[in-house]
């Protein structure tokens, strides 16, 4: 027994002197470097955006193979894929992540919830609108069940984390357009009229409006207050100054700039299934070329950035402004779309 215990206090002394505390640290500080290191190449892997896909493939899967794709299966299927892309793209869903690398990663949580912001608004405007032929008529027994699933908050780390919800809300999805792919089933159905489509392009206007503004606002701008515009009578809470200094905070101009590329990257795989779903419809307002035109500008929202950072130098300055070029093409694409639904009112 003592003999044991004369060389537990030996080889406490040799560990706990200097030389003990090299040989200790050595190996630790070895295996944290790589750590370090293999987290900081994942953060460059999982840093690059998905590739867009094609809408029209994924269709005539989806429909098994049928030459004419059922009404709807586009956007269905499309909203599938936009959301699996959300969760399955390497180092899968990043936004609630509380450890290295992902914890470090900003800009593409802000992708995300661009994707995210539109993979909800298109599940409200299915469940609300597109699955029903009037306004008394049931919601369908799948999409009511898959929305909310869809808005549960983007940042919940554990119990539940907002992954399983969203893979709970994609079986339900599943679930509807199988029944809708299906002739034999009549209670699933997508009804592709000009009406419906409104209502839908109404809050993406909305959302790129917004988008817009907060881009442009990356330099600071003064603006003339037009919250009461165009009515005498109108009111508000809280009166404001006649003009507002607005100007994205410096921390979060890379932030803006990824939830449009996010949000951009989701509208135009989208839109390109509404002019699968929506053909007859857009080629009786005469609208189709429209639309193309608004995918086209989006599309240009997804070029490569080649620079390390998201630049934010003066409009006529000497450095670049990612931002405002960004905001250009937003609000170009607002702009039509505004357009093309004013064209779809129309008789």
């Amino acid at each position: 027994m003592e003999m044991l215990q004369r060389l537990w206090f030996s080889l406490w002394d040799k560990l706990t002197g200097a030389a003990g505390r090299v040989k200790l640290l050595r190996p630790v500080l070895v295996l944290l470097g790589l750590y370090l290191l293999v987290s900081l190449g994942l953060g460059i892997w999982w840093s690059q955006e998905p590739e867009p896909f094609e809408v029209r493939p994924v269709v005539i899967q989806t429909a098994q193979g049928t030459e004419q794709p059922v009404v709807g299966s586009a956007t269905v299927s499309t909203l599938i894929k936009v959301t699996e892309t959300l969760l399955q793209k390497p180092g899968g869903y990043l936004s609630n992540d509380r450890t290295p690398p992902g914890i470090w990663l900003d800009n593409i949580p802000r992708w995300e919830f661009g994707v995210l912001v539109q993979a909800r608004d298109m599940s409200r405007a299915m469940r609300k609108d597109f699955s029903r032929s009037q306004s008394q008529s049931t919601e369908d027994v799948d999409l009511k069940e898959a929305e909310p699933l869809l808005h549960f908050d983007n940042n919940s780390w554990l119990l539940p984390a907002s992954e399983g919800e969203y893979k709970k809300s994609l079986k339900y999805l599943r679930a509807y357009e199988s029944r809708l792919i299906d002739s034999q089933q009549q209670d699933a159905q997508f009804y592709a009229r000009a009406d419906n489509l409104r209502g839908w392009l109404a809050d993406v206007s909305t959302r790129l409006g917004s988008l817009s503004q907060r881009l442009s606002a990356s330099v600071g701008q003064k603006r003339v207050n037009t919250d009461l515009a165009g009515e005498s009578a109108a009111r508000q809470s809280t009166d404001n100054a006649a003009e507002l200094e607005v100007k994205t905070g410096w921390l979060e101009i890379d932030d803006v700039f990824y939830e449009a590329r996010g949000t951009a990257w989701a509208l135009i795989h989208l839109l390109q299934a509404v002019e699968v779903d929506f053909a007859d419809a857009l080629e009786k307002k005469n609208a189709l070329i429209s639309l193309r035109q608004i995918i086209r500008e989006l599309e240009a929202t997804q070029g490569t950035v080649w620079s390390p950072m998201i630049m934010n130098g003066n409009e006529f300055g000497l450095l670049a402004n990612h931002s405002l070029v960004m905001a250009s093409y937003i609000s170009r694409a607002n702009a039509a779309i505004i357009d093309l639904r004013t064209l779809l009112e129309q008789g």
